[in-house]
């Protein structure tokens, strides 16, 4: 059935964000304090409508990550965190490092500074997204749960909002009696925070050509489990991360193991999917990485509660598309914003949202939303800690640099504007 047969209804917004991760919930909760703090000391006040849209029934249902979280930014978006009731798991109180054969394990005497965690937060990222959520919509957001963004709404090469899913369609594409048409959101400027490989950003990415000059992005994949296991063997806070064993040299990869408390563990194996290996399976080597007998003596006798995987975007800061558009902006893991170096994104991704955030009401005082006022965006980001921490691996000993080459199989090469560059440890 042709578009053009279907009545679609229209909802006026002034801003809209794709997808409630981290990245967007900050974002409209950082605007709207910008918004409440301009109001109450100017008479010109500013009321803009405010939606987020999420393909999930629940916020919080499509998050998931080890998670470890770097307080950096949430302290900025909100300084009494625990005090609102930010559900935190543990503070990371040990960790170390391990090298795995086969057979044996060894530690490694230090643990790097890049992947040091005191003073970090284990956290399920599910709950934490759901807490952000709630935070938002008493600020007055509204959100919208079940609705994915199908298409971009455009005018020329000008962003003006998103088309939301079809509902009730039959395997072949078909309208069911219950045919439910989405919805045209029209706004003047779209947000888009849909993690890793959004299909909203592919689509526009590669329509507005915002890949270019820039190096292909590279992708992992995670995998992970969730265990009870019987107390005793593993205390709340500890942080263990293995390489080695069960991947050959050549292909990048490695593992986490969170006591989220005395009897709950995160477990999860990361791959890289540009290995040469076509037979390289991101599930079997999470399966793998469980029968060595280090991982094994943790979970022996226990029950694995939950299991989900992700894709993660490691290309890092030369593989960041621009940012900014006509009516548009890109967060989270859509604009790359992910330290793999670190192995975290989450108070990156937030960031992201309070930069973009402080951007859009810039662009609401002025009521202009045009790319020109939206680049303000970018040189936030180039002016801000987060470039900072993107490109901290030029700055480190020689010696944690070749241990970052290891660790992230470097490729070292240059980008399209001839800056020596690499493809994996420089992450954004």
């Amino acid at each position: 059935m042709a578009d053009l047969d279907i009545q679609r209804e229209t909802l006026e917004m002034d801003v809209l964000f794709v997808g409630a991760g981290p990245a967007n919930l900050s974002a409209a909760i950082h605007l709207q304090n910008l918004i409440a703090a301009h109001n109450a000391q100017s008479d010109s006040k500013l009321e803009p409508q405010i939606a987020i849209l999420e393909k999930g029934q629940r916020v919080g249902d499509h998050l998931l990550s080890g998670a470890i979280l770097d307080p950096i930014a949430l302290r900025e978006l909100v300084p009494d965190f625990k005090d609102q009731g930010c559900p935190i798991e543990a503070e990371v109180t040990a960790e170390s490092l391990y090298f795995l054969t086969r057979r044996f394990h060894f530690r490694f005497p230090l643990v790097p500074p890049p992947m040091q965690n005191h003073g970090n937060y284990i956290i399920s990222l599910n709950k934490f997204g759901a807490w952000l959520g709630k935070l938002a919509e008493e600020r007055g957001v509204n959100i919208f749960t079940g609705f994915a963004g199908a298409a971009m709404l455009l005018d020329g090469q000008k962003v003006v909002g998103v088309r939301t899913d079809d509902k009730g369609l039959d395997k072949h594409g078909r309208p069911k009696p219950n045919f439910e048409p989405g919805m045209n959101i029209r706004a003047k400027v779209t947000v888009l925070g849909e993690g890793p490989r959004g299909s909203l950003t592919k689509e526009i990415v590669r329509r507005l050509n915002l890949d270019s000059g820039c190096n292909p992005q590279s992708y992992e994949t995670g995998v992970k489990e969730l265990w009870e296991i019987p107390a005793g063997r593993i205390k709340k806070g500890t942080v263990i991360h293995t390489i080695g064993f069960p991947l050959p040299a050549d292909i990048y990869g490695g593992s986490w193991i969170y006591a989220m408390s005395d009897t709950l563990l995160s477990v999860g194996f990361v791959t890289a999917l540009d290995a040469e290996d076509p037979t390289n399976d991101p599930h079997f080597n999470l399966q793998k990485f469980k029968t060595h007998p280090f991982v094994r003596r943790l979970l022996e006798g226990g029950k694995m509660v939950g299991y989900g995987a992700k894709t993660i975007s490691g290309g890092g800061y030369f593989s960041m598309p621009r940012l900014y558009a006509d009516g548009l902006l890109l967060t989270g893991e859509s604009g790359g914003f992910l330290n793999m170096m670190r192995l975290k994104g989450i108070h990156l991704a937030m960031k992201s949202g309070m930069l973009a955030a402080e951007t859009i009401f810039e662009a609401l005082k002025r009521n202009d939303f045009s790319a020109q006022t939206l680049k303000l965006y970018d040189e936030k980001f180039q002016a801000s800690w987060a470039k900072k921490r993107a490109l901290s691996l030029s700055q480190l000993p020689a010696s944690l640099q070749l241990r970052t080459l290891l660790w992230h199989d470097t490729r070292w090469g240059t980008n399209a504007s001839g800056r020596q560059n690499s493809q994996r440890p420089l992450a954004a």
